[in-house]
């Protein structure tokens, strides 16, 4: 049942996607909230479809640590439900900083484009984490949030990557709020898995962390700690088995 319930979603998200995908190349001459409310339909019906078809739900935990302005998530990231999801989580229009290389999917990426994300060059080095600090800085002045995943690539339950600097940089340059937030969307969407599995995600919103008085290291650090202890309250079942 979990295939043939995996296939049809992966029929239904490729239906809709293609046609939000067309849509999309025509939104260009509206203004940027319109393209946001209607590109967002797409993430809505993504989710609702793989609740319906797949029995995949989510929880929300801390949503009172949300502030009320322009913020900088730094989130873990173990799945494509995460980069669905979280647009339809916060308060306003929020940019991803993600590889340019996305926008060439078709379909898919024309949507992405649509509504001014932050695609970087990974291969550019330093030119690419500076890009990120002015394009970052200029979406947080335009009252947009910013999504960026420190461990820069999905990973799997139970596991933790190397939590790099670049979200703290732009966190401590532009003096802007910074919330963690930990999540167990793996469980259910596996990182490169066509099936998936029934069951409940959590995302647990973290208190904000001031970027005042802080470096870049101390900053990721703080950030790094609690995802990680959090992680550890979500599933303490997988890391008791770690210990074991």
């Amino acid at each position: 049942m979990i295939y043939i319930r995996s296939t049809i979603f992966a029929i239904y998200l490729g239906i809709f996607t293609i046609i939000f995908g067309i849509l999309s190349g025509f939104l260009i001459i509206f203004p940027l909230t319109w393209r946001w409310k209607f590109i967002t339909i797409w993430n809505r019906l993504i989710i609702d479809g793989l609740k319906v078809i797949c029995g995949v739900r989510y929880q929300v935990k801390g949503t009172e640590n949300i502030p009320d302005q322009a913020t900088l998530y730094l989130a873990k990231h173990q799945s494509a439900w995460e980069t669905i999801f979280f647009p339809l989580m916060f308060k306003r229009s929020l940019t991803y900083v993600h590889k340019k290389e996305l926008h060439y999917i078709p379909f898919f990426g024309w949507g992405l484009a649509s509504v001014q994300q932050i695609a970087i060059d990974r291969s550019a080095g330093r030119d690419s984490m500076l890009q990120v600090m002015e394009k970052g800085t200029q979406r947080l002045q335009e009252d947009r949030n910013i999504v960026i995943f420190p461990e820069g690539t999905r990973i799997p339950v139970g596991q933790k990557g190397r939590y790099k600097l670049g979200g703290a940089r732009l966190a401590v340059h532009a003096q802007c709020p910074v919330v963690p937030v930990a999540l167990n969307a793996g469980m259910c969407w596996p990182r490169q898995a066509f099936l998936k599995k029934p069951g409940l995600i959590t995302v647990s919103i973290g208190p904000v962390i001031s970027p005042e008085g802080l470096s870049p290291e101390e900053l990721n650090q703080r950030v790094e700690d609690w995802i990680e202890a959090e992680m550890r309250i979500l599933n303490p079942e997988i890391y008791a088995d770690q210990l074991s």
